[in-house]
């Protein structure tokens, strides 16, 4: 450890005296702090430059778009042509998902145009980031006559609290000034409302429900005052767990009050190492949407669970060796093969689960595209109409391999997410 400092008597009172070396390690900790709020400022002073540009390349996509004629034959303008394909290049370009990037030039959009006194905090390194956000996002409904008053008065102490302090106030002060009614806003903000799936590590994951307010606190007392029931003297699991396992039978086993629901099970793609399933390997499984999952529960799934279709593959060539159920017709059996080397959609960034996607020819059939495994790729809705509509391309490279044009010229790889070969 380090040295104590030394204590002198004087008279009736102790002074204590440092050492010099100890000194000079505080002085050196603090020049560790100083070096950390500079490099807050230039992150600050990034994301503030990184705003101007994006706002910048937005404004510049639709002033070429608002020059050209519409595309005969197509659904959309070239104002929403122009706006899908600077979402979807711009989620490539910083490697995000579409929605991200949506609201990436949203809150770019703000800062350059409603929001200056908060675009000037931000290049100042007074607020980050976050505090930025919290601002955008609360200011966002505010009236237009109110806005200016509102980031005055909310950037006031914005550069001395933390983002999650500084929403509280926004908040407080965003309901203070708006003139429309708490009640009007949410019959708004339910219209948004959605359940959202996020992987987690360790074989785990969240289910998110966002809905009204008495909604979920209705569902979480529920969940509760069940697993408060089952609280026992000769109950091992915590609350915290009880309340999980209550949630998870309810969503799986549950049904409404008019029966629907009732023996509903979801059907989930599980790929199994053919050594795991034997015993003599502990090669992780696929859960499709999520990822790896353990060995022993790989092979539960694989001992005959009905709501789970079970794929076998070779440990070392990634050859399918089987697929659980016995088709021979062609047209579903390449269904199956593609979307175990797919799993998701194949647009570089999005995510959304084969299972949910269509089978797009690459080069369309009409210009005598082929149906087959080199010529075909999951897209969900979105990308597939991104790819008829605007000015992306691509091409196979082999293996599953897809390399994506942008309109501006630029490629993106698309990598399987299983890489299927000949076993020999």
């Amino acid at each position: 450890g380090g040295r104590m400092p030394r204590v002198m008597s004087v008279g009736a009172r102790s002074v204590c005296v440092m050492k010099p070396s100890f000194m000079e390690e505080q002085e050196a900790l603090g020049e560790h702090f100083e070096a950390i709020a500079e490099a807050e400022l230039a992150i600050a002073v990034a994301f503030a430059r990184r705003a101007e540009l994006v706002e910048a390349g937005r404004r510049f996509g639709q002033a070429r778009a608002n020059a050209a004629a519409r595309l005969p034959g197509s659904r959309w303008d070239a104002a929403e042509v122009a706006e899908r394909e600077f979402v979807s290049e711009l989620a490539c370009t910083i490697r995000v998902p579409r929605r991200t990037a949506e609201n990436l030039i949203a809150e770019s959009r703000a800062l350059a145009g409603e929001l200056p006194a908060t675009r000037a905090a931000l290049e100042a390194g007074e607020i980050s980031y976050q505090h930025a956000k919290v601002v955008i996002n609360q200011a966002w409904s505010v009236p237009d006559e109110a806005k200016a008053a509102f980031e005055v008065e909310v950037l006031r102490s914005a550069g001395t609290v933390t983002a999650s302090k500084l929403k509280y106030r926004a908040r407080l002060l965003r309901e203070r000034l708006h003139p429309e009614t708490i009640r009007a806003r949410h019959q708004k903000s339910v219209r948004d409302r959605a359940v959202f799936f996020e992987p987690e590590p360790d074989g785990m994951a969240s289910l998110t429900l966002y809905d009204s307010a008495e909604k979920v606190a209705g569902a979480y007392e529920r969940v509760m005052l069940a697993a408060l029931s089952l609280q026992g003297p000769e109950e091992v699991r915590t609350l915290t767990q009880l309340k999980a396992d209550v949630f998870a039978d309810i969503i799986l086993d549950g049904v409404t009050p008019s029966g629907l629901g009732k023996g509903i099970r979801g059907a989930v793609n599980v790929t199994v190492p053919v050594l795991t399933l034997m015993g003599l390997g502990e090669e992780p499984g696929f859960l499709e949407g999520y990822g790896p999952i353990d060995p022993d529960t790989a092979r539960q799934i694989a001992a005959g669970a009905p709501s789970f279709t079970r794929i076998l593959v070779h440990p070392e060539t990634g050859a399918v060796l089987s697929v659980g159920r016995d088709r021979y017709a062609v047209p579903e059996d390449l269904k199956r093969f593609l979307r175990v080397r797919d799993k998701t959609c194949r647009f570089p960034g999005c995510n959304r689960s084969a299972a949910h996607c269509d089978l797009d020819h690459s080069l369309d059939w009409q210009f005598e595209g082929l149906t087959a495994h080199d010529n075909l790729a999951h897209l969900c809705p979105a990308c597939h109409a991104l790819k008829s509509e605007t000015g992306w391309r691509v091409l196979h490279l082999g293996d599953g391999t897809l390399e994506w044009t942008s309109p501006t010229g630029r490629t993106f790889v698309s990598e399987p997410a299983t890489v299927i070969r000949s076993a020999s």
